[in-house]
């Protein structure tokens, strides 16, 4: 399955009631057994997906949306792991991921597939997939080799650890930009003070939230602010006019992406917490 998500201005985003929002923004149901799921978004073209192999081998289509031979023909990919062991085979090599474990494949690449290694444990697969109109090759990385950096603190409950795994100093990529920021327990906010980069969007996929817990998402501009209530496993869509803050009820983790015009992970515009409404 892959949807297709149109763009909405700041002017249309003000006027959206919670389900508008909700369906124009918040991807859910993104992992499910033994299924290959894909939202194809206008802003920047960037497609977010989601694969949980249990019983099957699941293939990365083209679609026709895509106007291309193979998935890979005109794009990148990058591929964490969020759960159990798991296997990605790119033109019959296999890549083992374990949790927290990074895999990027390079414009060209032509068959790639996912699978678990055991299913009462089973993988999943977070992607998010750009535009690429250059070649660079397959690299895994793992949490260790990320560039973590600790940021925050308890006195402002947001004390994390960002690891950066496709960046301009880590794995090479055309134009994607992506890692994870892990929360410790008793911190539930991150990216506060919040920002915007309006040369690029954004993409967060949210996990390790407890079945009984949620996260406040904070989105809009930063003098109009709305918010979207997100579950485990859920992914947002963020605009590049946007903020993306959230909040959650208990620590959790989630995953970061951005493709654009600025290849640059530091290209933020703040937006002081004291002038947001």
């Amino acid at each position: 399955m892959m949807e297709v998500r149109f763009q909405q201005s700041p002017k249309e985003t003000s006027q959206m009631n919670t389900q508008e929002l909700r369906s124009n923004f918040l991807i859910e149901n993104l992992m499910q057994d033994d299924k290959l799921n894909l939202v194809y978004s206008h802003y920047d073209r960037v497609i977010v997906g989601g694969a949980k192999p249990v019983n099957q081998v699941l293939k990365l289509e083209a679609h026709s949306e895509l106007r291309a031979d193979y998935f890979l023909e005109r794009r990148e990919l990058g591929i964490i792991n969020v759960a159990g062991a798991g296997k990605v085979v790119a033109d019959g090599v296999t890549y083992e991921l374990n949790k927290l474990e990074c895999l990027y494949l390079g414009k060209g690449v032509k068959e790639v597939s996912f699978a678990s290694v055991n299913a009462n444990d089973a993988a999943i697969f977070y992607l998010l997939s750009a535009p690429a109109h250059a070649t660079y090759p397959t690299v895994k990385y793992s949490k260790d080799q990320a560039s973590g950096g600790d940021m925050g603190s308890q006195a402002t409950a947001n004390k994390r650890t960002i690891y950066r795994y496709i960046h301009a100093d880590g794995i090479q990529s055309c134009q994607l930009v992506m890692g994870l920021t892990i929360l410790e327990e008793g911190s539930v906010w991150n990216t506060m003070p919040s920002h915007t980069h309006t040369r690029r969007m954004e993409a967060y996929y949210y996990f390790d939230v407890k079945a009984d817990q949620r996260v406040f998402h904070f989105m809009g501009e930063p003098t109009e602010t709305r918010h979207l209530l997100v579950a485990n496993n859920e992914a947002i869509i963020s605009p590049p006019w946007s903020i993306h803050s959230g909040c959650g009820t208990a620590s959790y983790g989630f995953i970061w992406g951005m493709a654009g015009e600025n290849y640059t992970y530091s290209d933020m515009d703040p937006a002081p917490l004291a002038d947001m409404r």
